[in-house]
């Protein structure tokens, strides 16, 4: 990884996921993070993290990636979207996917 520059979160995830597979496979902690270092070409202390956060919290689920979709909306209904994100402390991105999503599962259901 450049230095600098954070990971997405998919790479978080694989990361994450390549450690678990280690521990699974019986490696220590160390011999985990030498292998999760070398093989994602990372320092040892950020192989280390990653490698600590599988033995403590296990397998994470890799986002889909995202694009962008734009839409026009009325301005009454854009001001109720960024007041509900606001309040329930979500993203505008979030709050609609998950409303999108469940809209669209009930279509398919019905």
């Amino acid at each position: 990884m450049t230095e600098g520059r954070r990971a997405r979160a998919d790479q978080v995830a694989k990361r994450v996921n390549t450690a678990v597979d280690l521990l699974s496979d019986g490696m220590t902690v160390i011999e985990a993070t030498l292998a999760l270092a070398r093989r994602h070409r990372l320092s040892e202390r950020q192989a280390r993290r990653y490698v600590e956060r599988a033995r403590d919290d296990g397998a994470m689920e890799v986002a889909a990636p995202k694009i962008v979709f734009t839409v026009k909306l009325p301005a009454t209904l854009a001001k109720r979207v960024r007041r509900v994100a606001r309040t329930t402390g979500q993203s505008i991105s979030g709050l609609v996917t998950q409303a999108l999503a469940e809209f669209l599962d009930r279509q398919d259901r019905g």
